[in-house]
Order: structure tokens, then C-alpha cells, then sequence
């Protein structure tokens, strides 16, 4: 028998986040983290702009960051764009190393977990363990969303004559349009080193992982690279919301607390989560119930980022419902026309009043009575 304050299920961003504000804010706590892989975090790279975390919260995300740029370049068929705004890069590996120092060797346990309440823990082992509360960040759920699809295959490739790139390149659009919206997305991460990954906003989440390593291979040769080696890969197909239910994704009897995309936290459109896992650990680790009312207070903090998203999901099913497959490039390319304070805060999920009415204002990159109808059926 274990006695604990809190136990976390899942060692992803989420949860490493929490774990990691939680020891520095609640040093005192009896803590346990339990993820069944050999490495927290996983296999992933997380970037994001540095606009996506307030100057507050940024002591959680500075001491993780692998790699930071200036600014950052968009291309697609009729404009390309560089903005000048900080982008960087955590990789797992980062997170991994941050969670086992700060937390104690007993305070991490690799098992998989048979089912959960909101105060115990049933490992498949068949150990039960106790605790005040119990946080659910495990990955996402889909009950009751409708959804499309942000799919990529993503290759670290060595080109010793170099690449030529300084800033990273977010959004290749001018390659050929295939399965939804296609585009090209590289983070120079040396002169010789840059990861290319092969993204696609497409209606399904099947991966061809041969083929989308095949078109990197592909993107590169039409680049002029020559590559000696590709070494780190990772795949994903991360959903997009374009509306559903939030009492289906969390039923109101549903008593267990939940972080991550298993609460929801997550931009509906990009499909990004850790702005929000910022949020979420730096609110857990200051206000939030570390008791019985730790469910409650989570689902009613994520309800809250579901009302706050209604304006992305709208966009989601526009971009989705209203423009035919090879052309949801255009919507895209007409956003990064806007102003680049108004590209930052939509990233963030922070969107005023004013930013809301500026994206939707004009004539529309798509057919103007299928935007017409996704616009009603929104309502």
C-alpha cells in the first residue's frame, strides 16, 4: 500500500509537465508517475512559438528547449512569407531527462494500468494503489467528436554539403496536393542536420509510411540534397475537432480527473497540445484540488477550453467541409496573408474578438454556399 497525494497515469508532454511543475511549485507532495514505456515522452519533437507560453509559465519549457530559431518561413503556390517570430523545438529525450531528475527513482513506475478511479489504481499486475487523486494522461479519447485528421511521417536526414537553411520552413504548401492538404515542414536543426516531416490535413488517419518516406526522399532530391543518412523517425495521425459533444467526450459521470487530450486540452485546428499542457500543469501545480474534487475541477477547466474553442472548430470544418481536398491550401494561404501578432495569438488559442472577425472577414478562399452551409450547420 502506497500513500500518495497524487498518482499520474501517463508520462506523455502532459503528464511530464505536470510531474515536473508539481515537484518545483508542491515539492512536499508523495507523488507517482506511472507510463509502461522506457522512455517518458515517448518519440516526439514538440515545437511551438514562444508566443505560445506566457513570459510566466516559460521556467516549465526554457530548460527543455533543444533548439530555437528567430523566425520562421511559409511558402505556398501564390505567396511566401517570413515571419519574425521565435520558434523552437523540445525533444523527448528532453523531457525524459527533466522528469527522472527531478523526480526520485521510487516515484516513476514502468507498468500499464487495468482501470482507474478518482482516488486508486489498478495495475495489470493486479496491485492496487491509493491516493488522494488520481490524474488521467493517458492520450486522447474520441467519444462524441467529429473529426478530421493531421497525419505525418517525419525523417532526421544528414546532408553533409549542407541544406541551406537558417530558419525553420513551417508550411510547404508548393508541393503537389495529395490526400487533403499537403505540406512539407523542416526544422534545420544543424547545417547538416534538418528534419523534414511530410504532414497531411486529410479526412482519415491512415498512414502509407512507405510512401510518405518515399515523397521525403522526394522532397529532398527536388531541393538539391543530398542525403547521406536518415536516422530519427516519428509518425502520428493527431485529430482535428470540427464539433461534437463535450458531455460524450466526458460524461458528466465520469469522476476520474483527466489532463491532455484525454480532457480535450488541445488546439481543435492545429491539433496542438502543449500550450495548453503548459497551462494546465502551471494551474495544477498552483490551484488546482489535490483530493476527491481533482475530477470535478478538471472537467469543469476543460468544458471551459471547449467554449473557448467553438471558434477553431468552426474553422476546422471549414476547412474541412467547405474547400475540396487539393484545395485547403487556399485557406491556409490566405491566413498567413493576416498580420503576424494575429498569427501568434491564433496559434496560442488565444484569438480576441477583433482577431476572430479579421479571419473571417472577405470573401472566402473556399465556395462561398458551401462555406455558407458549414457556417449554418455551425450554429
Amino acid at each position: 500500500m502506497r500513500a500518495l497525494d497524487l498518482v499520474i497515469v501517463g508520462g506523455g508532454l502532459a503528464g511530464g509537465l505536470c510531474a515536473l511543475a508539481l515537484r518545483r511549485r508542491r515539492p512536499n507532495i508523495r507523488l507517482l508517475l506511472v507510463e509502461p514505456d522506457e522512455r517518458i515522452g515517448g518519440n516526439h519533437l514538440w515545437s511551438f512559438f514562444a508566443s505560445d507560453v506566457a513570459p510566466a509559465h516559460r521556467w516549465l519549457t526554457d530548460p527543455l528547449i533543444g533548439h530555437r530559431w528567430p523566425g520562421y518561413e511559409v511558402r505556398f503556390p501564390a505567396h511566401q512569407r517570413h515571419l519574425d517570430q521565435t520558434y523552437q523545438t523540445i525533444e523527448s529525450e528532453a523531457l525524459d531527462a527533466a522528469v527522472r531528475a527531478a523526480l526520485e527513482p521510487d516515484e516513476i513506475l514502468a507498468a500499464s494500468v487495468r482501470n482507474l478511479g478518482p482516488t486508486h489504481v489498478v495495475l495489470d499486475s493486479g496491485e492496487r494503489i491509493d491516493a488522494a487523486a488520481v490524474l488521467d494522461a493517458r492520450g486522447g479519447k474520441a467519444e462524441g467528436l467529429e473529426l478530421g485528421w493531421q497525419k505525418f511521417v517525419g525523417q532526421l536526414l544528414t546532408i553533409p554539403q549542407g541544406h541551406g537553411l537558417a530558419d525553420p520552413i513551417v508550411m510547404d504548401a508548393t508541393v503537389e496536393q495529395h490526400d487533403g492538404y499537403r505540406f512539407v515542414y523542416c526544422l534545420p536543426f544543424s547545417p547538416t542536420r534538418l528534419f523534414v516531416e511530410d504532414t497531411y490535413y486529410s479526412d482519415g488517419p491512415e498512414i502509407d509510411h512507405d510512401q510518405l518516406r518515399d515523397r521525403i526522399g522526394d522532397y529532398a532530391a527536388a531541393q538539391g540534397w543530398q542525403v547521406a543518412e536518415r536516422t530519427r523517425e516519428e509518425h502520428g495521425a493527431l485529430p482535428v475537432v470540427t464539433g461534437g459533444d463535450f458531455d460524450k467526450l466526458w460524461p458528466r459521470a465520469d469522476p476520474v480527473a483527466r489532463a491532455g487530450a484525454r480532457g480535450g486540452f488541445f488546439h481543435p485546428l492545429t491539433s496542438y497540445s502543449l500550450p495548453d499542457a503548459v497551462r494546465f500543469a502551471i494551474w495544477l501545480a498552483g490551484k488546482a484540488p489535490l483530493d476527491v474534487r481533482l475530477g470535478a475541477a478538471t472537467r469543469a477547466r476543460a468544458r471551459k477550453h471547449w467554449k473557448k474553442g467553438a471558434f477553431y472548430r468552426l474553422l476546422t470544418a471549414l476547412l474541412f467541409h467547405a474547400a475540396a481536398p487539393h484545395d485547403r491550401y487556399r485557406v491556409l494561404e490566405r491566413f498567413y496573408r493576416l498580420s503576424g501578432p494575429l498569427i501568434a495569438r491564433f496559434y496560442a488559442g488565444t484569438s480576441t474578438g477583433l482577431d476572430k472577425a479579421r479571419v473571417l472577414f472577405g470573401k472566402p478562399p473556399v465556395p462561398f454556399f458551401r462555406a455558407l452551409r458549414v457556417l449554418k450547420d455551425s450554429l
